[in-house]
Protein backbone atom coordinates (compact mmCIF):
# COMPACT_ATOMS: atom_id res chain seq x y z
CA UNK A 1 0.00 0.00 0.00
CA UNK A 2 1.16 3.32 -0.98
CA UNK A 3 0.27 6.87 -0.96
CA UNK A 4 1.84 7.53 -4.48
CA UNK A 5 -0.52 4.50 -5.98
CA UNK A 6 -3.67 4.97 -4.33
CA UNK A 7 -3.63 8.62 -3.83
CA UNK A 8 -2.08 9.84 -7.21
CA UNK A 9 -5.23 13.00 -7.10
CA UNK A 10 -5.52 13.67 -3.49
CA UNK A 11 -2.52 16.05 -3.33
CA UNK A 12 -4.54 18.91 -1.21
CA UNK A 13 -6.11 15.97 1.12
CA UNK A 14 -2.64 14.88 1.69
CA UNK A 15 -1.83 18.44 2.91
CA UNK A 16 -4.60 18.36 5.21
CA UNK A 17 -4.08 15.35 6.76
CA UNK A 18 -0.29 15.79 7.28
CA UNK A 19 -0.87 19.17 8.88
CA UNK A 20 -3.42 17.46 11.02
CA UNK A 21 -0.82 15.13 11.99
CA UNK A 22 1.74 17.78 13.29
CA UNK A 23 -0.77 19.57 14.82
CA UNK A 24 -2.41 16.68 17.21
CA UNK A 25 1.59 16.46 17.61
CA UNK A 26 1.94 20.03 19.14
CA UNK A 27 -1.34 19.26 20.87
CA UNK A 28 -0.19 16.00 22.98
CA UNK A 29 2.72 17.66 23.68
CA UNK A 30 0.80 20.56 24.99
CA UNK A 31 -1.09 17.67 27.52
CA UNK A 32 2.54 16.90 28.52
CA UNK A 33 3.47 20.32 29.21
CA UNK A 34 0.31 20.52 31.49
CA UNK A 35 1.17 17.42 33.10
CA UNK A 36 3.98 17.99 33.81
CA UNK A 37 3.20 21.69 35.93
CA UNK A 38 0.64 19.29 37.66
CA UNK A 39 3.57 17.39 38.77
CA UNK A 40 5.55 20.27 39.90
CA UNK A 41 3.14 22.15 41.72
CA UNK A 42 2.00 18.88 43.23
CA UNK A 43 5.22 18.21 44.28
CA UNK A 44 6.08 21.99 45.43
CA UNK A 45 2.49 21.53 47.58
CA UNK A 46 3.84 18.55 49.18
CA UNK A 47 7.23 20.11 49.94
CA UNK A 48 5.18 23.19 51.04
CA UNK A 49 3.15 21.37 53.40
CA UNK A 50 5.95 19.22 54.74
CA UNK A 51 7.72 22.38 55.70
CA UNK A 52 4.51 23.36 57.27
CA UNK A 53 3.89 20.83 59.77
CA UNK A 54 7.29 19.94 60.51
CA UNK A 55 8.74 21.20 64.05
CA UNK A 56 10.93 24.05 64.14
CA UNK A 57 13.31 22.67 66.56
CA UNK A 58 15.59 25.40 68.63
CA UNK A 59 16.17 23.78 71.39
CA UNK A 60 16.59 20.14 72.75
CA UNK A 61 13.78 19.89 74.58
CA UNK A 62 11.28 20.46 71.68
CA UNK A 63 12.27 17.13 69.82
CA UNK A 64 9.75 14.95 69.46
CA UNK A 65 10.03 12.17 72.14
CA UNK A 66 6.49 10.56 71.62
CA UNK A 67 6.19 7.48 69.36
CA UNK A 68 3.31 9.05 67.68
CA UNK A 69 4.99 12.37 67.33
CA UNK A 70 8.28 10.13 65.79
CA UNK A 71 6.02 8.16 63.56
CA UNK A 72 4.27 11.10 62.14
CA UNK A 73 7.42 13.31 61.35
CA UNK A 74 9.21 10.10 59.86
CA UNK A 75 5.59 10.18 57.35
CA UNK A 76 6.32 13.80 57.16
CA UNK A 77 10.48 13.34 55.55
CA UNK A 78 9.01 10.44 53.50
CA UNK A 79 6.14 12.20 52.15
CA UNK A 80 9.01 14.80 51.26
CA UNK A 81 10.86 11.94 49.43
CA UNK A 82 7.62 11.00 47.79
CA UNK A 83 7.46 14.71 46.69
CA UNK A 84 10.91 14.60 45.41
CA UNK A 85 9.77 11.46 43.16
CA UNK A 86 6.84 13.50 41.84
CA UNK A 87 9.64 16.14 40.86
CA UNK A 88 11.85 13.62 39.28
CA UNK A 89 9.26 12.31 37.12
CA UNK A 90 8.32 15.87 36.07
CA UNK A 91 12.27 16.13 34.90
CA UNK A 92 12.18 13.07 33.23
CA UNK A 93 8.75 13.73 31.36
CA UNK A 94 9.85 17.57 30.27
CA UNK A 95 13.49 15.82 29.07
CA UNK A 96 12.54 12.83 27.41
CA UNK A 97 9.03 13.62 26.25
CA UNK A 98 8.33 17.26 25.87
CA UNK A 99 11.72 18.17 24.51
CA UNK A 100 11.74 15.46 21.96
CA UNK A 101 8.52 15.74 20.94
CA UNK A 102 9.02 20.28 20.33
CA UNK A 103 12.29 19.33 18.64
CA UNK A 104 10.83 16.32 16.08
CA UNK A 105 7.39 18.80 15.60
CA UNK A 106 9.97 21.74 14.70
CA UNK A 107 11.81 18.99 12.23
CA UNK A 108 8.65 17.47 10.80
CA UNK A 109 7.12 20.88 9.69
CA UNK A 110 10.01 21.68 7.93
CA UNK A 111 10.43 18.03 6.52
CA UNK A 112 6.63 18.72 5.17
CA UNK A 113 7.07 22.35 3.97
CA UNK A 114 9.65 20.55 1.65
CA UNK A 115 7.92 17.65 0.39
CA UNK A 116 4.90 20.11 -0.27
CA UNK A 117 6.78 22.54 -2.33
CA UNK A 118 8.39 19.68 -4.79
CA UNK A 119 4.69 18.31 -5.50
CA UNK A 120 3.62 21.65 -6.17
CA UNK A 121 6.34 22.75 -8.49
CA UNK A 122 5.68 19.24 -9.95
CA UNK A 123 1.95 20.28 -10.24
CA UNK A 124 2.89 23.87 -12.04
CA UNK A 125 5.60 22.15 -14.35
CA UNK A 126 2.50 19.67 -15.80
CA UNK A 127 0.21 22.48 -15.86
CA UNK A 128 3.00 24.43 -18.19
CA UNK A 129 3.17 21.44 -20.17
CA UNK A 130 -0.46 21.26 -20.66
CA UNK A 131 -0.71 25.20 -21.60
CA UNK A 132 2.04 25.00 -24.05
CA UNK A 133 0.24 21.81 -25.74
CA UNK A 134 -2.97 23.46 -25.45
CA UNK A 135 -1.80 26.40 -27.28
CA UNK A 136 0.32 24.52 -30.33
CA UNK A 137 -2.98 22.92 -30.46
CA UNK A 138 -5.43 25.94 -30.86
CA UNK A 139 -2.96 27.50 -33.23
CA UNK A 140 -2.89 24.23 -35.38
CA UNK A 141 -6.45 24.65 -35.59
CA UNK A 142 -6.63 28.03 -35.99
CA UNK A 143 -4.75 27.60 -39.08
CA UNK A 144 -6.25 24.78 -40.44
CA UNK A 145 -9.72 27.21 -40.36
CA UNK A 146 -7.48 29.88 -42.24
CA UNK A 147 -6.50 27.22 -45.19
CA UNK A 148 -9.80 26.05 -45.15
CA UNK A 149 -11.09 29.45 -45.93
CA UNK A 150 -7.95 30.20 -48.24
CA UNK A 151 -8.85 26.90 -49.90
CA UNK A 152 -12.83 27.58 -50.18
CA UNK A 153 -11.51 31.07 -52.15
CA UNK A 154 -9.30 29.83 -54.31
CA UNK A 155 -11.93 27.07 -55.64
CA UNK A 156 -14.30 29.62 -56.26
CA UNK A 157 -12.15 32.90 -58.49
CA UNK A 158 -10.60 29.63 -60.35
CA UNK A 159 -14.53 28.42 -61.20
CA UNK A 160 -15.51 32.22 -61.79
CA UNK A 161 -15.05 33.04 -65.90
CA UNK A 162 -14.73 36.79 -65.14
CA UNK A 163 -12.11 36.39 -62.21
CA UNK A 164 -8.61 37.44 -64.00
CA UNK A 165 -5.97 34.89 -63.65
CA UNK A 166 -3.86 37.45 -61.41
CA UNK A 167 -6.86 37.18 -58.81
CA UNK A 168 -6.87 33.11 -59.90
CA UNK A 169 -2.63 32.95 -59.17
CA UNK A 170 -3.19 35.25 -55.67
CA UNK A 171 -5.22 33.06 -54.69
CA UNK A 172 -3.50 29.74 -55.40
CA UNK A 173 -0.50 31.47 -53.63
CA UNK A 174 -2.57 32.31 -50.44
CA UNK A 175 -3.67 28.78 -49.77
CA UNK A 176 -0.51 27.34 -50.67
CA UNK A 177 0.76 29.57 -47.70
CA UNK A 178 -2.19 28.95 -45.36
CA UNK A 179 -1.32 24.57 -46.17
CA UNK A 180 2.45 25.09 -45.28
CA UNK A 181 1.37 26.96 -41.96
CA UNK A 182 -1.04 24.40 -40.97
CA UNK A 183 1.24 21.54 -41.88
CA UNK A 184 3.97 23.86 -39.31
CA UNK A 185 1.23 24.17 -37.02
CA UNK A 186 0.39 20.56 -37.07
CA UNK A 187 3.94 19.03 -36.42
CA UNK A 188 4.24 21.55 -33.47
CA UNK A 189 0.91 20.45 -32.17
CA UNK A 190 2.14 16.69 -32.08
CA UNK A 191 5.84 17.51 -30.12
CA UNK A 192 3.84 19.34 -27.70
CA UNK A 193 1.40 16.75 -27.37
CA UNK A 194 4.06 14.15 -27.21
CA UNK A 195 5.79 16.04 -24.45
CA UNK A 196 3.28 16.64 -22.38
CA UNK A 197 2.08 13.27 -22.60
CA UNK A 198 5.22 11.90 -21.35
CA UNK A 199 5.86 14.64 -18.69
CA UNK A 200 2.03 13.81 -17.47
CA UNK A 201 2.93 9.88 -17.21
CA UNK A 202 6.50 11.00 -15.35
CA UNK A 203 4.45 13.66 -12.97
CA UNK A 204 1.49 10.95 -12.25
CA UNK A 205 4.19 7.69 -11.98
CA UNK A 206 7.51 9.00 -11.19
CA UNK A 207 7.58 12.32 -9.63
CA UNK A 208 3.99 12.07 -7.57
CA UNK A 209 4.61 9.01 -6.37
CA UNK A 210 7.88 9.43 -4.77
CA UNK A 211 6.39 13.09 -3.13
CA UNK A 212 3.68 10.99 -1.59
CA UNK A 213 5.93 8.11 -0.56
CA UNK A 214 8.21 10.76 1.75
CA UNK A 215 5.13 11.66 2.53
CA UNK A 216 3.57 8.74 3.54
CA UNK A 217 7.50 7.47 5.62
CA UNK A 218 7.12 11.34 7.65
CA UNK A 219 3.76 10.41 8.99
CA UNK A 220 4.32 7.44 9.73
CA UNK A 221 7.90 8.41 11.79
CA UNK A 222 5.22 10.94 13.31
CA UNK A 223 2.90 7.86 14.29
CA UNK A 224 6.27 6.09 15.84
CA UNK A 225 7.58 8.69 17.72
CA UNK A 226 4.17 9.06 18.83
CA UNK A 227 4.62 5.76 20.03
CA UNK A 228 7.59 6.09 21.75
CA UNK A 229 6.57 8.98 23.53
CA UNK A 230 3.44 7.43 24.99
CA UNK A 231 6.04 4.74 25.99
CA UNK A 232 8.65 7.16 27.89
CA UNK A 233 5.51 8.87 29.08
CA UNK A 234 4.29 5.72 31.27
CA UNK A 235 7.97 4.76 31.87
CA UNK A 236 8.49 8.28 33.43
CA UNK A 237 6.22 6.82 36.09
CA UNK A 238 7.25 3.50 36.19
CA UNK A 239 10.63 4.21 37.12
CA UNK A 240 9.90 5.83 40.21
CA UNK A 241 7.28 3.23 41.66
CA UNK A 242 9.79 1.14 43.24
CA UNK A 243 10.98 4.08 45.18
CA UNK A 244 7.86 5.27 46.18
CA UNK A 245 7.08 1.89 47.13
CA UNK A 246 9.42 2.71 49.49
CA UNK A 247 7.85 5.86 50.99
CA UNK A 248 5.17 4.33 51.35
CA UNK A 249 6.28 1.13 53.30
CA UNK A 250 8.17 3.60 55.44
CA UNK A 251 5.04 5.17 56.50
CA UNK A 252 3.58 1.68 57.20
CA UNK A 253 6.67 1.30 59.25
CA UNK A 254 5.97 4.52 61.07
CA UNK A 255 2.63 3.83 61.58
CA UNK A 256 4.01 0.02 63.06
CA UNK A 257 6.29 2.25 65.34
CA UNK A 258 3.41 3.82 67.14
CA UNK A 259 3.64 2.64 70.67
CA UNK A 260 1.09 3.61 73.44
CA UNK A 261 2.58 2.17 75.96
CA UNK A 262 5.60 3.83 75.94
CA UNK A 263 3.93 7.00 75.18
CA UNK A 264 2.07 6.52 78.46
CA UNK A 265 5.59 6.22 79.80
CA UNK A 266 7.06 9.27 78.95
CA UNK A 267 3.64 11.35 79.89
CA UNK A 268 4.58 10.26 83.22
CA UNK A 269 8.26 10.74 83.29
CA UNK A 270 7.92 14.51 81.40
CA UNK A 271 5.34 15.71 84.46
CA UNK A 272 6.00 13.61 87.09
CA UNK A 273 6.64 16.30 90.29
CA UNK A 274 8.01 13.79 92.73
CA UNK A 275 5.09 14.95 95.23
CA UNK A 276 3.69 13.10 97.85
CA UNK A 277 -0.16 13.16 97.91
CA UNK A 278 -1.96 15.28 100.67
CA UNK A 279 -2.44 13.83 103.81
CA UNK A 280 -5.55 13.76 106.04
CA UNK A 281 -7.20 16.72 107.63
CA UNK A 282 -7.28 16.40 111.67
CA UNK A 283 -10.29 16.89 113.34
CA UNK A 284 -10.95 19.87 114.66
CA UNK A 285 -13.00 20.42 117.53
CA UNK A 286 -14.49 23.50 117.87
CA UNK A 287 -17.09 22.17 121.03
CA UNK A 288 -14.62 22.55 123.49
CA UNK A 289 -15.05 26.31 123.92
CA UNK A 290 -18.51 25.16 125.13
CA UNK A 291 -17.10 23.34 128.33
CA UNK A 292 -14.78 26.78 129.36
CA UNK A 293 -15.00 28.92 132.44
CA UNK A 294 -14.14 32.77 132.30
CA UNK A 295 -10.55 32.15 132.86
CA UNK A 296 -10.05 30.38 129.79
CA UNK A 297 -10.13 33.65 128.04
CA UNK A 298 -6.41 33.95 128.54
CA UNK A 299 -3.09 33.83 126.75
CA UNK A 300 -3.54 30.21 126.65
CA UNK A 301 -7.24 30.16 125.34
CA UNK A 302 -5.50 32.48 122.78
CA UNK A 303 -2.85 30.12 121.67
CA UNK A 304 -4.93 27.34 121.38
CA UNK A 305 -7.82 29.56 119.31
CA UNK A 306 -4.94 31.16 117.60
CA UNK A 307 -3.58 27.25 116.73
CA UNK A 308 -6.42 26.53 114.63
CA UNK A 309 -6.71 26.91 110.87
CA UNK A 310 -9.53 27.11 108.60
CA UNK A 311 -9.93 24.51 106.10
CA UNK A 312 -11.36 26.60 103.72
CA UNK A 313 -8.85 29.32 103.82
CA UNK A 314 -5.88 26.58 104.05
CA UNK A 315 -6.99 24.95 100.95
CA UNK A 316 -7.61 28.39 99.04
CA UNK A 317 -4.09 29.16 99.92
CA UNK A 318 -2.42 25.75 99.16
CA UNK A 319 -4.16 26.35 95.69
CA UNK A 320 -3.23 29.77 94.96
CA UNK A 321 0.27 29.24 96.02
CA UNK A 322 1.76 25.23 95.50
CA UNK A 323 1.01 24.27 91.48
CA UNK A 324 0.86 20.59 91.91
CA UNK A 325 -2.90 20.54 90.04
CA UNK A 326 -3.06 24.00 89.11
CA UNK A 327 -1.05 25.99 86.62
CA UNK A 328 2.46 25.99 85.82
CA UNK A 329 4.05 29.24 86.72
CA UNK A 330 5.49 31.48 84.38
CA UNK A 331 8.93 33.35 84.69
CA UNK A 332 12.66 32.72 83.34
CA UNK A 333 14.29 29.05 83.96
CA UNK A 334 17.11 29.04 87.57
CA UNK A 335 20.26 27.57 86.90
CA UNK A 336 19.36 25.20 89.55
CA UNK A 337 15.87 24.59 87.77
CA UNK A 338 15.12 25.26 90.91
CA UNK A 339 11.90 26.19 89.61
CA UNK A 340 10.39 22.55 88.59
CA UNK A 341 8.96 19.99 90.59
CA UNK A 342 11.60 17.85 92.29
CA UNK A 343 10.85 15.16 90.28
CA UNK A 344 11.50 17.18 87.06
CA UNK A 345 14.43 19.16 88.39
CA UNK A 346 15.92 15.90 89.00
CA UNK A 347 16.03 14.60 85.89
CA UNK A 348 17.12 18.30 84.42
CA UNK A 349 20.27 18.28 86.74
CA UNK A 350 21.14 14.34 85.87
CA UNK A 351 20.94 15.91 82.02
CA UNK A 352 23.16 18.06 82.82
CA UNK A 353 25.81 16.66 84.84
CA UNK A 354 25.43 13.86 81.92
CA UNK A 355 26.09 16.89 79.00
CA UNK A 356 29.27 17.69 81.50
CA UNK A 357 30.83 14.83 82.13
CA UNK A 358 30.94 14.45 78.00
CA UNK A 359 32.67 17.39 77.84
CA UNK A 360 34.64 16.64 80.51
CA UNK A 361 35.45 13.43 78.73
CA UNK A 362 36.41 15.22 75.69
CA UNK A 363 39.00 17.75 76.81
CA UNK A 364 40.33 15.11 79.18
CA UNK A 365 41.59 13.47 76.37
CA UNK A 366 42.79 16.16 74.55
CA UNK A 367 44.94 17.41 77.03
CA UNK A 368 46.04 13.62 76.79
CA UNK A 369 46.63 14.18 72.89
CA UNK A 370 48.56 17.30 73.49
CA UNK A 371 50.50 16.04 76.30
CA UNK A 372 51.48 13.21 73.98
CA UNK A 373 52.35 15.34 71.07
CA UNK A 374 54.49 17.84 73.73
CA UNK A 375 56.49 14.52 74.75
CA UNK A 376 57.22 13.88 71.15
CA UNK A 377 58.24 17.67 70.81
CA UNK A 378 60.82 16.98 73.47
CA UNK A 379 62.26 14.26 71.75
CA UNK A 380 62.36 15.18 68.56
CA UNK A 381 62.39 18.94 68.23
CA UNK A 382 62.89 18.49 64.65
CA UNK A 383 58.76 17.81 64.75
CA UNK A 384 57.95 20.82 66.20
CA UNK A 385 58.38 23.05 69.66
CA UNK A 386 57.16 21.98 72.64
CA UNK A 387 56.53 25.67 74.11
CA UNK A 388 53.80 26.00 71.06
CA UNK A 389 51.52 23.69 72.92
CA UNK A 390 51.75 25.32 76.24
CA UNK A 391 48.81 27.77 75.62
CA UNK A 392 46.34 25.21 74.09
CA UNK A 393 47.52 23.18 77.11
CA UNK A 394 46.77 26.06 79.83
CA UNK A 395 43.07 26.52 77.64
CA UNK A 396 42.39 23.27 78.30
CA UNK A 397 43.33 22.38 81.78
CA UNK A 398 40.97 25.43 82.60
CA UNK A 399 38.47 24.34 80.66
CA UNK A 400 38.70 21.14 82.88
CA UNK A 401 38.77 23.06 85.86
CA UNK A 402 35.95 24.84 84.84
CA UNK A 403 33.75 21.95 84.21
CA UNK A 404 34.66 20.16 87.54
CA UNK A 405 33.34 22.88 89.07
CA UNK A 406 30.25 22.59 87.27
CA UNK A 407 29.77 18.88 87.78
CA UNK A 408 30.53 19.72 91.77
CA UNK A 409 27.97 22.22 91.89
CA UNK A 410 25.16 20.32 89.86
CA UNK A 411 25.78 17.14 91.74
CA UNK A 412 25.57 19.06 95.29
CA UNK A 413 22.07 20.57 94.10
CA UNK A 414 21.22 16.87 92.62
CA UNK A 415 22.36 15.50 96.04
CA UNK A 416 20.12 18.22 97.37
CA UNK A 417 17.12 17.09 95.58
CA UNK A 418 17.35 13.42 96.31
CA UNK A 419 18.32 13.66 100.22
CA UNK A 420 14.70 15.94 100.28
CA UNK A 421 13.10 12.93 97.86
CA UNK A 422 14.44 10.72 100.41
CA UNK A 423 13.16 12.50 103.40
CA UNK A 424 10.01 14.06 102.41
CA UNK A 425 7.67 11.23 104.11
CA UNK A 426 8.97 12.12 107.58
CA UNK A 427 8.53 15.49 107.50
CA UNK A 428 5.06 15.03 106.01
CA UNK A 429 3.28 13.57 109.46
CA UNK A 430 5.09 15.42 112.42
CA UNK A 431 2.25 17.30 113.57
CA UNK A 432 -1.39 18.16 112.47
CA UNK A 433 -0.75 21.93 113.02
CA UNK A 434 2.34 21.46 110.76
CA UNK A 435 0.37 19.35 108.25
CA UNK A 436 -2.35 22.85 107.70
CA UNK A 437 0.29 24.79 107.34
CA UNK A 438 2.33 22.84 104.46
CA UNK A 439 -1.06 23.15 102.66
CA UNK A 440 -1.33 26.39 103.05
CA UNK A 441 2.05 27.71 101.99
CA UNK A 442 5.05 25.98 101.81
CA UNK A 443 5.59 22.15 100.75
CA UNK A 444 7.47 20.30 103.74
CA UNK A 445 10.89 20.74 102.21
CA UNK A 446 10.17 24.06 100.79
CA UNK A 447 7.62 24.00 97.92
CA UNK A 448 7.60 25.51 94.92
CA UNK A 449 5.67 28.58 94.78
CA UNK A 450 3.71 30.72 91.87
CA UNK A 451 6.71 33.00 91.49
CA UNK A 452 9.34 31.83 89.26
CA UNK A 453 12.42 33.41 90.27
CA UNK A 454 12.38 31.76 93.56
CA UNK A 455 11.73 28.86 95.75
CA UNK A 456 10.24 29.50 99.09
CA UNK A 457 11.27 27.38 101.89
CA UNK A 458 9.64 27.23 105.41
CA UNK A 459 11.17 29.70 107.93
CA UNK A 460 13.73 28.29 110.38
CA UNK A 461 13.04 26.71 113.58
CA UNK A 462 13.96 28.34 116.53
CA UNK A 463 13.84 26.28 119.26
CA UNK A 464 13.47 27.22 122.63
CA UNK A 465 11.30 30.53 121.58
CA UNK A 466 9.08 28.67 118.72
CA UNK A 467 5.03 28.86 119.90
CA UNK A 468 2.03 28.49 118.50
CA UNK A 469 2.08 32.36 117.92
CA UNK A 470 4.73 31.74 114.87
CA UNK A 471 1.90 29.70 113.25
CA UNK A 472 -0.71 31.85 113.88
CA UNK A 473 1.54 35.09 112.20
CA UNK A 474 3.61 33.32 109.74
CA UNK A 475 0.31 31.07 108.02
CA UNK A 476 -3.41 31.81 108.94
CA UNK A 477 -2.73 35.55 107.56
CA UNK A 478 -2.81 36.25 104.07
CA UNK A 479 0.31 37.59 102.44
CA UNK A 480 0.60 41.24 102.93
CA UNK A 481 0.20 44.13 100.59
CA UNK A 482 3.02 45.62 99.41
CA UNK A 483 1.20 48.62 97.20
CA UNK A 484 -1.56 48.90 95.37
CA UNK A 485 -2.97 48.88 91.34
CA UNK A 486 -5.66 50.22 89.25
CA UNK A 487 -7.19 48.55 86.35
CA UNK A 488 -6.55 50.68 83.16
CA UNK A 489 -8.32 48.12 80.96
CA UNK A 490 -10.49 44.86 81.73
CA UNK A 491 -9.13 41.89 81.88
CA UNK A 492 -11.33 38.84 81.32
CA UNK A 493 -9.03 36.11 83.63
CA UNK A 494 -10.39 33.01 81.83
CA UNK A 495 -7.37 30.96 82.81
CA UNK A 496 -6.54 29.31 85.62
CA UNK A 497 -5.06 31.46 88.24
CA UNK A 498 -5.56 34.43 86.41
CA UNK A 499 -7.65 36.92 88.32
CA UNK A 500 -10.57 38.99 86.39
CA UNK A 501 -10.59 42.40 86.79
CA UNK A 502 -12.62 45.69 85.79
CA UNK A 503 -11.95 48.79 84.11
CA UNK A 504 -11.01 51.13 87.13
CA UNK A 505 -10.95 48.50 89.85
CA UNK A 506 -8.45 48.95 92.72
CA UNK A 507 -6.38 46.03 94.04
CA UNK A 508 -3.91 45.43 96.18
CA UNK A 509 -0.31 44.04 95.27
CA UNK A 510 0.54 41.41 96.96
CA UNK A 511 3.70 40.04 94.46
CA UNK A 512 5.60 41.89 92.01
CA UNK A 513 5.74 41.18 88.20
CA UNK A 514 9.32 38.66 88.52
CA UNK A 515 9.77 39.84 84.15
CA UNK A 516 7.27 37.08 83.04
CA UNK A 517 4.35 39.98 83.09
CA UNK A 518 2.22 38.83 85.64
CA UNK A 519 1.77 40.74 89.08
CA UNK A 520 -0.21 39.07 92.17
CA UNK A 521 -3.17 40.66 93.10
CA UNK A 522 -5.89 40.25 95.10
CA UNK A 523 -9.33 42.07 95.86
CA UNK A 524 -10.81 43.12 99.24
CA UNK A 525 -12.78 40.24 99.39
CA UNK A 526 -9.72 37.90 99.41
CA UNK A 527 -9.39 36.56 96.11
CA UNK A 528 -6.22 36.30 94.48
CA UNK A 529 -4.76 35.93 91.08
CA UNK A 530 -2.60 36.99 88.48
CA UNK A 531 -3.19 40.17 86.28
CA UNK A 532 -1.08 41.44 83.59
CA UNK A 533 1.28 44.02 84.23
CA UNK A 534 0.44 46.09 80.96
CA UNK A 535 -2.78 46.02 82.47
CA UNK A 536 -2.85 48.29 85.45
CA UNK A 537 -1.23 50.96 87.12
CA UNK A 538 1.11 50.09 90.24
CA UNK A 539 1.50 52.07 92.76
CA UNK A 540 4.09 50.12 95.80
CA UNK A 541 4.14 51.70 99.27
CA UNK A 542 7.55 52.49 100.73
CA UNK A 543 7.53 50.18 103.31
CA UNK A 544 6.02 46.78 102.20
CA UNK A 545 7.47 44.86 105.75
CA UNK A 546 4.24 43.46 107.33
CA UNK A 547 2.56 45.88 109.97
CA UNK A 548 0.22 44.57 112.99
CA UNK A 549 -2.63 47.06 112.88
CA UNK A 550 -4.69 48.09 115.52
CA UNK A 551 -7.35 46.79 113.96
CA UNK A 552 -5.01 43.40 113.65
CA UNK A 553 -4.72 43.70 117.46
CA UNK A 554 -9.04 44.01 117.73
CA UNK A 555 -9.63 41.23 115.67
CA UNK A 556 -7.95 38.39 117.41
CA UNK A 557 -8.49 39.79 121.10
CA UNK A 558 -4.77 39.21 121.78
CA UNK A 559 -3.38 40.80 125.01
CA UNK A 560 -0.37 43.45 124.44
CA UNK A 561 1.73 40.80 125.79
CA UNK A 562 1.30 37.86 123.06
CA UNK A 563 2.32 40.77 120.34
CA UNK A 564 5.11 42.02 122.52
CA UNK A 565 5.77 38.53 122.70
CA UNK A 566 5.19 37.57 119.24
CA UNK A 567 7.55 40.45 117.90
CA UNK A 568 10.45 38.94 119.85
CA UNK A 569 10.00 35.35 118.36
CA UNK A 570 8.71 35.71 115.23
CA UNK A 571 11.23 35.23 112.26
CA UNK A 572 9.86 37.84 110.08
CA UNK A 573 12.38 41.06 110.98
CA UNK A 574 11.37 44.87 111.96
CA UNK A 575 7.94 44.66 112.61
CA UNK A 576 6.83 47.27 114.70
CA UNK A 577 4.33 46.45 117.55
CA UNK A 578 2.14 49.62 118.49
CA UNK A 579 1.25 50.62 121.67
CA UNK A 580 -1.73 51.12 122.82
Amino acid sequence: MSWGTELWDQFDSLDKHTQWGIDFLERYAKFVKERIEIEQNYAKQLRNLVKKYCPKRSTKDEEPRFTSCIAFFNILNELNDYAGQREVVAEEMAHRVYGELMRYAHDLKTERKMHLQEGRKAQQYLDMCWKQMDNSKKKFERECREAEKAQQSYERLDNDTNATKADVEKAKQQLNLRTHMADENKNEYAAQLQNFNGEQHKHFYVVIPQIYKQLQEMDERRTIKLSECYRGFADSERKVIPIISKCLEGMILAAKSVDERRDSQMVVDSFKSGFEPPGDFPFEDYSQHIYRTISDGTISASKQESGKVDAKTTVGKAKGKLWLFGKKPKGPALEDFSHLPPEQRRKKLQQRIDELNRELQKESDQKEALNKMKDVYEKNPQMGDPGSLQPKLAETMNNIDRLRMEIHKNEAWLSEVEGKTGGRGDRRHSSDINHLVTQGRESPEGSYTDDANQEVRGPPQQHGHHSEFDDEFEDDDPLPAIGHCKAIYPFDGHNEGTLAMKEGEVLYIIEEDKGDGWTRARRQNGEEGYVPTSYIDVTLEKNSKVQITLSNISSTNVPILVFVYAAITSPLQNIPVLAL
